[in-house]
C-alpha cells in the first residue's frame, strides 16, 4: 500500500492551535493546486483497565491506544508504545471489549477533515477533537505518496515534497509549523513494506508528542 507520513501542528511557544490556522493550512493546499476530494476521518481511543483490585494496576499498560482508520473500516489497531507492541484485529473487537468489561475508553478523539489530490500525492488535513465536542485539540496532516510502498525508497521524494510544502506554508507567517516524527518501525516488528500498522504507530507517536507539548505549555502558564 502507499506510504504515508502523519504530521502534527506544533504551535510556537506561548500560542495555541485555533480554527483560523486550520483554515489557512487548507487554503495553502488549494493554493498549490490541491484538488479537494471529500472528507476523511480516523478515531483514536485511550483505554484504561477495569481493575477488580487496585493492587493489580501495575500489571496493565498505561499507554494503551486503539485506532480505527478510514482506509481499513473492518480493522482495529492496538498500540502499546511502552512495550513497542502493535496488533491488528477485526473491528468487532471493540464490542467484545465492551462486553468483557476489561478495558474502558478514557478519552476518544476524532481526526477529521478533507482529502486533497496533488499529482502522485494525497494530503489529508484535519482537526483533532474529542468525540461529542468541538473543542480543538490539535491539527494533523497525512501526506501519502501513491506510487511507492517502500518506506526507505520513498523517503527522499516525500522529504523533498515536505520541504516544498513547508516553504509554501511559511509565506503565511502562521504561529507554528508541521512536525514529522519518525518512529523506528523495526522496534514494533514492522518491515520496510508499508502497511496500515505503520500508520497506527505514527498516530500513537504524534499523540504522545501532542500531549507532551500541551503539558509543557500548561507548566509554563502555571
Amino acid at each position: 500500500m502507499p506510504i504515508k507520513w502523519v504530521l502534527h501542528w506544533q504551535p510556537n511557544a506561548g500560542t495555541t492551535v485555533n480554527t483560523q490556522i486550520l483554515t489557512e493550512v487548507s487554503q495553502c493546499v488549494e493554493s498549490i493546486n490541491g484538488v479537494k476530494e471529500g472528507r476523511w476521518k480516523a478515531t483514536l481511543s485511550f483505554y484504561k483497565p477495569m481493575l477488580r483490585e487496585q493492587a493489580n494496576a501495575l500489571e496493565f499498560p498505561r499507554d494503551f491506544l486503539g485506532i480505527s482508520l478510514q482506509e481499513q473500516p473492518n480493522k482495529y489497531y492496538f498500540v502499546i508504545r511502552g512495550q513497542r507492541l502493535i496488533l491488528e484485529a477485526e473491528s468487532s473487537i471493540q464490542t467484545i471489549m465492551e462486553k468483557l468489561q476489561s478495558y474502558k475508553t478514557r478519552v476518544a478523539l476524532n481526526f477529521e477533515g478533507f482529502q486533497y489530490q496533488l499529482g502522485d500525492f494525497q494530503l489529508r488535513v484535519g482537526k483533532v477533537v474529542p468525540i461529542h465536542s468541538e473543542s480543538l485539540r490539535g491539527i494533523v496532516m497525512e501526506m501519502e505518496y501513491l506510487p511507492i510502498s517502500s518506506w526507505e525508497k520513498s523517503h527522499q521524494i516525500v522529504g523533498e515534497f515536505f520541504d516544498i510544502w513547508q516553504e509554501a506554508l511559511a509565506k503565511r507567517s502562521l504561529p507554528g509549523h508541521f512536525v514529522h516524527i519518525e518512529p523506528i518501525f523495526s522496534e514494533f516488528g514492522l518491515s520496510d513494506q508499508y502497511t496500515s500498522q505503520h500508520t497506527a504507530v505514527q498516530y500513537a507517536s504524534i499523540m504522545a508528542q501532542m500531549i507532551a507539548t500541551a503539558q509543557s505549555a500548561q507548566a509554563v502558564r502555571n
